[in-house]
């Protein structure tokens, strides 16, 4: 697959969002003396994927989804407290980690030897700003695209055509979308006419209307797939 344009996602692609939020929760909730029981943690994955599925469905803004979530949270488990402020406090806490995957740094860092690496993401800027800065990654990429600064989000077509229009002489067939979502990530390669690589490290199978091109369990499988 001879590729010039690599476009990664950075959470869960990268960056172990999973040990940086779980690290993040536990520290806001010992700050606030309240119980983060598992109960409590799984509750809130599943709390929290909905509102971003919504947000990438365009149902809701990005807003709602961060002054949503503990809100509800404080609600359904009868938390006294203020829901809006645990998520700023959560917010700093999650600013400041930036655990990586064992093998992303090296794999970056080779690759952008040969391929012009970008950044193609969802959330928060300053959260991931914060986080690609402090994990080392930052240098290694030619930009970096946040969907709070681009007004649109994964797997919106108009986010994918802000992001290539600011691609020096970007050619969408020399273009391979690099993700752990079928949901954002790779349904939103297909609705930018752009091949898609699926980072699935667990052997999840793909039960969506998202057409993978390839998938790899490892990120150093990209060195075979992009020889």
């Amino acid at each position: 697959m001879k590729k010039k344009f690599l476009l990664f996602d950075a959470d869960r692609t990268l960056l172990d969002f999973s040990a940086s939020e779980k690290s993040a929760l536990a520290k806001t909730f010992a700050e606030y003396d309240l119980p983060f029981t598992p109960e409590v943690y799984q509750w809130h994955l599943v709390n929290n994927a909905k509102l971003w599925q919504d947000y990438e469905k365009g149902i809701i803004d990005r807003k709602t989804v961060l002054y949503t979530r503990f809100v509800r949270l404080f609600d359904h488990f009868g938390y006294e407290g203020d829901g809006a402020a645990f998520e700023d406090s959560y917010r700093h806490n999650l600013d400041n980690s930036c655990d990586l995957f064992p093998e992303a740094m090296e794999v970056v860092q080779t690759l952008s030897k040969t391929h012009d690496l970008y950044i193609v993401t969802n959330g928060v800027a300053s959260t991931q700003e914060n986080r690609l800065r402090d994990s080392g990654l930052s240098p290694w990429f030619k930009d970096i695209f946040i969907s709070e600064q681009v007004g649109s989000q994964k797997p919106q077509k108009e986010f994918f055509d802000h992001c290539f229009a600011r691609i020096p002489g970007f050619d969408p067939a020399q273009a391979l979308i690099i993700g752990d979502s079928l949901s954002s990530d790779i349904k939103g390669g297909n609705n930018a006419g752009v091949e898609t690589c699926w980072f699935n490290p667990e052997g999840a199978e793909n039960h969506s209307d998202a057409k993978v091109d390839v998938e790899i369990r490892n990120l150093k499988d990209l060195y075979t797939l992009l020889a």
